[in-house]
């Protein structure tokens, strides 16, 4: 059976989704959080350093995840999670099994480099 698909947008919709690559400066386990998650603190160059509260303890420790560039959608409103303004949504596809794998570029680029 084939997935089902979200309805048609036009390319003008999807350009107002403003996602760049930043890099993770600091991770740490979101303790207050219902589902385990961390906290990262994301630099974005030239718009800046943003706080972000991921699900990504399944494939990844803090450890492993300071100094990754990441994928993040930066224009959606802030959401306060378990305690914490998450400013960014970071990008990545559920697995099967695996939980949630990051959207990454094979490349090193600037931070603040926008995806589109």
């Amino acid at each position: 059976m084939e997935p089902s698909l979200t309805p048609t947008i036009e390319f003008d919709d999807f350009m107002k989704v403003d996602m760049r690559v930043g890099t993770v400066l600091t991770c740490k386990p979101n303790t207050k959080a219902k589902k385990p998650s961390y906290i990262l603190t994301i630099d974005f160059g030239p718009i800046g350093i943003k706080s972000s509260s991921a699900q990504l303890t399944q494939n990844y420790t803090a450890e492993s995840l300071v100094g990754k560039q990441v994928v993040a959608v930066v224009n959606f409103p802030v959401k306060r999670i378990a305690g914490i303004a998450s400013e960014v949504l970071v990008l990545g596809a559920y697995s099967a099994g695996k939980d949630v794998v990051l959207l990454q570029t094979t490349f090193p680029v600037e931070n603040g480099s926008r995806i589109g």
